[in-house]
C-alpha cells in the first residue's frame, strides 16, 4: 500500500433493513483488526423527519438509501475480504461487485465530509474564574477545571451551601469569563 494512497467512498449493497447492523459489524472489525487507517468511516445517511401530530413534534430518522451502506476505506486484499464477508453485505456497488468509488461531486451531494465536529469558541481557560449565566445555577461564580470544546462542555467547581464545592459538567454557552478578577 503507497503512503500517499487515500480513503475514497465506496457504497455497498446489504439487505434491506440490515443497514445499522452492517455499519456496527464493519466499525467492530476494523477496531478489532486495528484497521482504522485504512477504513476511517462508515456510515448510513438518514435525514431528520420532524412530523407534528396531535400538537406535538415528533422527531424521526429515515435513510437517505435504503439497502446501501457507505464506507471510506482504502481498498486492500483484507479490507475488501473484511468488507464484503460482513453478514448482510451482498457485495460492493460497481461492475462484477468491483469497488468503484463516488467521485468528490458525488461525496459532496451527499454532505459525507461535513459530519466534522463543531468546535465551541471559548474565551476563559482552565483555572480561570467564570459567572454562570443560565440553567439552576445562574449568577454564581465558579472556577473552570476543565473544558471539553469539542462537546461545547465545561467541568466547573462551583462553590454552594456555604464553602461547599462542587463540581458541574455545563454548557460553554451559559458561561463568560468573570470580569471582576
Amino acid at each position: 500500500m503507497a503512503e500517499n494512497e487515500q480513503a475514497k467512498w465506496y457504497v455497498v449493497h446489504t439487505y434491506s433493513g440490515h443497514e445499522n447492523k452492517v455499519k456496527a459489524t464493519i466499525e467492530k472489525a476494523v477496531q478489532n483488526r486495528n484497521m482504522e487507517d485504512i477504513i476511517p468511516r462508515v456510515s448510513v445517511p438518514v435525514e431528520e423527519i420532524v412530523e407534528e401530530k396531535n400538537g406535538k413534534k415528533h422527531t424521526r430518522y429515515r435513510k437517505i438509501f435504503p439497502g446501501y451502506c457507505l464506507v471510506k476505506m482504502i481498498v486492500t486484499d483484507e479490507s475488501w475480504y473484511v468488507v464484503r464477508n460482513t453478514k448482510g453485505v451482498t457485495g460492493f456497488v460497481g461492475p462484477n461487485s468491483k469497488p468503484i468509488p463516488l467521485t468528490e461531486q458525488e461525496v459532496i451531494n451527499m454532505g459525507l465530509e461535513e459530519e466534522v465536529p463543531v468546535i465551541y469558541k471559548i474565551d476563559f481557560a482552565e483555572g480561570d474564574r467564570v459567572i454562570i449565566k443560565g440553567g439552576a445555577f445562574s449568577g454564581l461564580r465558579a472556577t473552570v477545571v476543565s473544558l471539553h470544546p469539542e462537546k461545547g462542555m465545561a467541568k466547573i467547581k462551583v462553590y454552594m451551601f456555604g464553602d461547599r464545592e462542587t463540581l458541574v459538567d455545563i454548557e460553554v454557552s451559559q458561561l463568560e469569563k468573570d470580569k471582576e478578577e
